[in-house]
C-alpha cells in the first residue's frame, strides 16, 4: 500500500494556478492516476470530509491515513479541538476503513518565530495523550507529527511529545525531511531521531531536497534513502509509506504535478519495496 499525501499537490496545483477542489473528481483521477493507492487528506469540516468520501469511493481510492489539525496548547480551546478530531476520524472510519490519524498540534502562529511556553508543551503532551486514548477507544491509531518549528530549542517541544506521551496511544509519523530540516539539515540527526522513536513510527512521510531545496521528484539528493531504509529495516518498522515530494519558490519547474507524482510513486515502490504488502 503506497499512500500520498494531498499536501504536494495542492503545491503543484497552485504553481499551475489550479485549484485541487474546483473538480475534485478530476483531480483524484490524477491521483489514481499517478500510481498511489491511497490518498491521505488533510480533513477539516464534516461536509468536506465525507464529499471527498464519495469520489474517493467512486475512483477505487482508498483513505488509509487522514491529517487532521489540532489546537492542544491553549486549555480553553482543547476540548473543542479533541471533539473535533474525533467526530471527522470517526467519518473518515465509517466511510473509508480509516486507521492513522495524523495530527501536528498546532505553532502558536502558522510561520511566526514565537515558541510555547513549558506549561504550553507540558499542556500540549497531556491533551495528545487524551486525543490518542480517545481514538484508541474508536479503533484508531493516532500518529504524532511534526514541522520545523518544534525542533528549535533544543527540540524540547518534538522530543516532549514523545517523551512524555503515552507510547500506546500515541505513535509517530516520521517526516523525515522536517526532522532532515529542522535540525540544520542533519542525516545525523534524522537516524538518532528512528534510534529513539522507531518503535513507535506507524507511518512515514518522504521528501526529497538537494543543497536543501525540495526537488520536483523522489530521488538522489540530501537525504540517503537507502541508509533510511536499511536502518528502519533494521528496526523491524513497517509504516505505511506516504510520499510527500512537495514543491517550493526555489524548486525546478520542468513538469506537472502528475508528472511529477508518477515518477516519485514509482520510485517509491523500488525504494520501499520491503514496507509495501
Amino acid at each position: 500500500m503506497l499512500a500520498t499525501n494531498i499536501y504536494p499537490w495542492l503545491t503543484f496545483y497552485r504553481r499551475q494556478s489550479r485549484d485541487f477542489e474546483a473538480n475534485l473528481e478530476s483531480s483524484i483521477k490524477e491521483i489514481k492516476q499517478s500510481g498511489a493507492d491511497s490518498l491521505e487528506p488533510i480533513l477539516s469540516t464534516p461536509e468536506k470530509t465525507n464529499q471527498l468520501a464519495d469520489v474517493l469511493i467512486d475512483q477505487g481510492v482508498a483513505m488509509v491515513s487522514a491529517y487532521v489539525n489540532s489546537k492542544l496548547h491553549e486549555k480553553a480551546e482543547v476540548q473543542e479541538s479533541i471533539d473535533t478530531v474525533l467526530k471527522l476520524a470517526n467519518i473518515a472510519r465509517a466511510r473509508m476503513g480509516t486507521k492513522i490519524i495524523v495530527t501536528n498540534p498546532s505553532p502558536i502562529r502558522w510561520g511566526g518565530p514565537e515558541n510555547k511556553s513549558d506549561d504550553q508543551i507540558i499542556l500540549q503532551g497531556e491533551s495528545l495523550t487524551a486525543l490518542g486514548e480517545a481514538l484508541t477507544k474508536e479503533g484508531l491509531t493516532l500518529a504524532y507529527h511534526n514541522h520545523d518549528p518544534e525542533l528549535r530549542l533544543a527540540g524540547r517541544e518534538f522530543h516532549h511529545m514523545l517523551a512524555s506521551t503515552d507510547p500506546r496511544h500515541v505513535k509517530f509519523c516520521l517526516d523525515s525531511h522536517w526532522i532532515f530540516r529542522g535540525s540544520g539539515d542533519s542525516n545525523v540527526a534524522l537516524h538518532d531521531v528512528i534510534k529513539l522513536y522507531g518503535d513507535r513510527i506507524v507511518e512515514l512521510h518522504i521528501r526529497q531536497s538537494r543543497e536543501g531545496v525540495w526537488t520536483e521528484t523522489l530521488g538522489y539528493g540530501d537525504i540517503d534513502y537507502n541508509l533510511l531504509t536499511q536502518v528502519i529495516n533494521d528496526k523491524g518498522i513497517r509504516p505505511l509509506v506516504t510520499v510527500e515530494q512537495a514543491v517550493e519558490d526555489a524548486t525546478p519547474n520542468t513538469m506537472d504535478g502528475l508528472a511529477a507524482h508518477k515518477i516519485s510513486h514509482a520510485r517509491a515502490r523500488k525504494l520501499f519495496a520491503s514496507f509495501l504488502s
